[in-house]
């Protein structure tokens, strides 16, 4: 048996609407994307959002439109990808690590405040691997010390927390559509959402390089636009995200149940609805675990092996983040996608136990 990571879902009605598009002539700035933006908007319970051309362009533009420049802090956790820290040092600002909590994998409430300076002007929490982060002590440190909140949903795509859908608990959140996530648009992608009308604008004028008319810029942008093709394709993968998340959660759940025991398995907090982007185990031995899994026809992956603080690139110094640096040894990604069935789940889970024993 092979098991693919993760897999793109395509119908009928997606290559229908691709093929709409091309018949069109209209391929940037048209209906279809108006339309995602409203109905993701409506989805996220938002009253805005904003497409664009990927996950990293999402957290690009809101620090752009906050005026994040050089001499400015941004606090970020560590253990993410390197898209949620590297716009801020691309802007000239200070990515600030805060560590992780054990359980969640997201950024740790009770370490923030002492990363908080007269400088800081953000704080982005991330959801990562599908499961939200605790957002109620996170708002409740911006609002003391007036920081804008900046959700990376990039991973959650239907996750709550609290009842709360990700994408509306902050000033501002992000997406990625890159095809691996739980919904996508057949590559790269990206929206921002947000209740405030200011900063949608500005977003949006800065996407299409600053311009309110064709030929009059007033703010100096990028083409950072979700063309025409893509956000079709998103509208058609939108309605399916429901019945995905509970596909996934189904998953979990029977992964869960078949590994106890033998590894260590994700947790979902009682406030929190995980839609598990990712399914991520921890074992002493994983690089061993991977390559019998690998050898087994089951493919895996490593939600970071180096923590964005070690990347070369960012020159962070010398970071002290205890429990970042201790998972990163010990994870490990299953394969998780809505099209998994129990037969594979249960091959996997036969696969480890055997690697155990």
């Amino acid at each position: 048996m092979h098991l693919n990571f993760s897999e793109m879902y395509v119908d009928s009605d997606i290559r229908k609407a691709v093929e709409q598009v091309l018949d069109s002539g209209r391929y940037i700035k048209g209906d279809n994307l108006r339309q995602f933006e409203r109905e993701f908007a409506d989805f996220c319970n938002t009253k805005f959002a904003v497409g664009v051309s990927s996950g990293t362009a999402a957290i690009l533009l809101p620090l752009m439109a906050l005026g994040i420049k050089k001499g400015d802090e941004v606090i970020v956790p560590s253990h993410t990808f390197i898209a949620t820290a590297s716009p801020v040092k691309f802007l000239g600002a200070t990515p600030v690590y805060v560590d992780i909590d054990p359980v969640t994998y997201t950024i740790d409430p009770a370490k923030l405040e002492s990363a908080i300076t007269k400088n800081t002007k953000a704080i982005i929490p991330v959801h990562l691997y599908g499961h939200p982060a605790d957002m109620d002590p996170i708002k409740e440190l911006a609002k003391k010390y007036d920081l804008t909140v900046i959700e990376d949903s990039c991973q959650a795509h239907a996750a709550e927390y609290k009842g709360q859908k990700a994408g509306s608990i902050g000033d501002l959140a992000v997406f990625s559509f890159f095809p691996s996530k739980n919904m996508t648009v057949a590559g790269d992608g990206g929206m921002v959402t947000t209740n405030n009308e200011e900063l949608a604008q500005k977003i949006s004028m800065l996407r299409d390089h600053g311009r309110t008319d064709k030929y009059i810029h007033e703010m100096l942008g990028l083409n950072l636009r979700l063309s025409e093709i893509p956000a079709a394709v998103g509208r058609q993968q939108l309605r399916h995200l429901d019945e995905w998340t509970k596909s996934r959660r189904r998953a979990a759940a029977r992964y869960t149940q078949l590994l106890a025991g033998m590894v260590e398995t994700p947790t979902e907090a009682q406030w929190a609805k995980h839609v598990y982007h990712l399914y991520v185990i921890q074992t002493q031995d994983r690089d061993g675990l991977s390559k019998h899994l690998n050898e087994q026809g089951i493919s895996t992956g490593i939600h970071y092996p180096v923590p964005v603080h070690k990347q070369p690139c960012m020159e962070a110094g010398d970071v002290y983040l205890p429990v970042t640096d201790a998972c990163v040894d010990k994870i490990l990604s299953l394969p998780m996608h809505p099209q998994l069935t129990d037969e594979q789940i249960e091959y996997v889970a036969e696969k480890i136990q055997g690697w155990v024993k």
